[in-house]
């Protein structure tokens, strides 16, 4: 009989964002199959683990790991074979593709992608830039930003923000608002990448519709009307069109694909920003 649903468990000596990541994917594969999760995150001890393996004992599932220490593994995988459950190390075949390349073994060294290292601080600046630049605030600074982004209210430009920054870009963004200008320092930019965002008028609407609802608000305005939402969205369109400014459509991408979108215009924009200067 098929399924409908089951138990995954994800243990990991860090903080598991990977295996979510990576079983989220896959198990989007399967409709009508849901996972119930279970995330064992920073399992560096032989208690920690223990712990986990009696609760996989109490609702076996399949198991992924993304554990380092030889010996934790071997007795997760012991654990797993005898019990009956599945079990997986999410990163052993990209290790082995690393070393067969590389031709030098690797370091065991848990949670190492989360070191304080430079990379990390520039998230951490990016994303105070960003909450500091979320919704049209301090435009004067926008020329510091490396990446701004324009679009009616409810075009998803806050979550795509944060993303980025996420990704140690320096994002800021703008709401463009019915019969008020856009900042004056919008016009004049000139090192970051502009970028405008757009959606249908039947999406913006169901969207604010509910922003309404959650905060019992009067649904009789302009700001959910099916003509004012359409006039709104084309004078953006109009916008970036007369400045030049790459356009997005966020009507059926998620923040993850819209970001990426982004993400490729601005390598594009830096190497052509660095060849003019």
């Amino acid at each position: 009989m098929t399924r409908n649903y089951f138990h995954l468990h994800l243990v990991s000596d860090a903080t598991g964002e990977t295996l979510i990541a990576v079983s989220r994917a896959v198990a989007a594969q399967y409709q009508g199959v849901a996972s119930i999760e279970h995330v064992y995150p920073f399992v560096r001890s032989m208690a920690q683990l223990d712990r986990a393996i009696a609760e996989i004992e109490a609702a076996p599932g399949i198991v992924l790991y993304t554990l380092v220490d030889i010996e934790l593994t071997t007795r997760l995988e012991t654990a797993c074979r005898d019990m009956g459950s599945p079990c997986l190390s999410v990163l052993q075949p990209i290790f082995s593709l690393f070393q067969a390349y590389l031709g030098t073994a690797s370091t065991s060294r848990p949670g190492a992608q989360h070191m304080l290292n430079a990379d990390y601080f520039k998230r951490i600046d990016a994303l105070n830039f960003t909450m500091l630049h979320d919704d049209g605030q301090q435009p004067e600074n926008l020329g510091q930003a490396d990446v701004v982004l324009l679009g009616v209210s409810r075009t998803s430009k806050t979550p795509t923000s944060i993303y980025l920054a996420n990704r140690g870009i320096k994002t800021a963004n703008v709401p463009l608002v019915p019969n008020v200008p856009p900042p004056d320092a919008i016009q004049n930019l000139n090192g970051p990448l502009v970028v405008g965002l757009v959606a249908s008028a039947e999406r913006i609407v169901q969207i604010r519709q509910n922003r309404l609802l959650a905060l019992n608000a009067d649904q009789e305005t302009a700001y959910v009307d099916r003509m004012s939402v359409a006039e709104e969205v084309a004078h953006s369109r109009r916008l970036f069109a007369q400045h030049g400014w790459p356009i997005i459509d966020v009507t059926r991408r998620s923040i993850e694909e819209t970001a990426a979108a982004i993400i490729d215009l601005y390598k594009e924009h830096k190497v052509k920003f660095i060849a003019q200067s």
